[in-house]
């Protein structure tokens, strides 16, 4: 079958965009023998698809995504990050509604952390929002035992080692003592594994809630813990300039500004 090069897209594009691999990652699988199209193994990445192309990854086919689409979601405390839990705990997916398509989680909060968890139906869009490159704050509200003064936060703001890895210039703002406890606003550009938490208990402080407020451009707000929001088409492409590369700065990204977003209702 001859494939108009003008028209479709590039194939390890159309596997990317599914979250079945990268797209170099892809390009080496085409070459190695892994990828089929129409019942035809492909060996070079230089084809373009349309949706009416059957195309196959180790002999199963993959479901051609819907154009991309991202979601807010509040993520309640006690839920795992992952699709499926080894341990059997419950998961994010376990309380998204019925009609919602297959979506991916772009990074994770730990199932003691709770607030904004952003999902998406492509690939590529989560690899990007998850590159510490993309440069995007994000802003999370934490509650700490303790008594903490400008002294004691003054090696979140110059950056740290903990356990032998480097931890990044954190945003911090002290917001109130409440009795035992302290409130905290705190800005990362990377998340790293229980970053909040270790960050805080090397300098004596123990975190006892967090909430993401923000991602980037993408707010919390009033969304409650369980519920989902759409973020409209057009505010996604001026977000995530879809046709050119992503904000380096938060300033450029418009942070002062919440997206529209239309509401879904959270499955019952």
């Amino acid at each position: 079958m001859e494939h108009d090069l003008s028209k479709g897209e590039r194939i390890a594009k159309v596997i990317a965009r599914a979250g079945i691999a990268s797209r170099r990652d892809t390009e080496r699988m085409i070459e190695a023998g892994r990828v089929s199209v129409n019942g035809k193994l492909i060996t070079s990445p230089a084809l373009n698809v349309t949706p009416k192309d059957r195309i196959k990854v180790d002999g199963q086919d993959i479901a051609l995504p819907d154009s991309e689409r991202l979601w807010l979601f509040h993520k309640p405390l006690g839920l795992v990050s992952t699709s499926r839990d080894e341990q059997g705990r419950k998961t994010i997916f376990d309380v998204l509604p019925e009609d919602m398509p297959r979506v991916m989680n772009i990074g994770r909060l730990d199932m003691n952390s709770e607030g904004l968890l952003l999902l998406t139906n492509d690939g590529a869009i989560k690899r990007k929002l998850e590159l510490p490159s993309t440069g995007w704050l994000r802003r999370y509200r934490v509650r700490v035992k303790g008594t903490p003064d400008d002294a004691m936060l003054a090696p979140l703001r110059k950056g740290l080692r903990v356990d032998d890895e480097d931890f990044r210039p954190m945003e911090v703002t002290l917001d109130r003592q409440q009795g035992a406890n302290a409130w905290l606003t705190i800005g990362l550009r990377e998340g790293k594994n229980r970053e909040i938490r270790r960050a805080m208990e090397h300098i004596g402080l123990m975190v006892n809630r967090l909430i993401r407020v923000s991602y980037g451009p993408f707010q919390l707000g009033n969304l409650k813990p369980g519920e989902v929001e759409e973020v409209r088409r057009k505010v996604l492409r001026d977000q995530l300039g879809l046709d050119s590369p992503a904000p380096k700065s938060a300033k450029s990204t418009g942070l002062s500004k919440k997206p529209q977003i239309t509401r879904r209702k959270r499955n019952r």
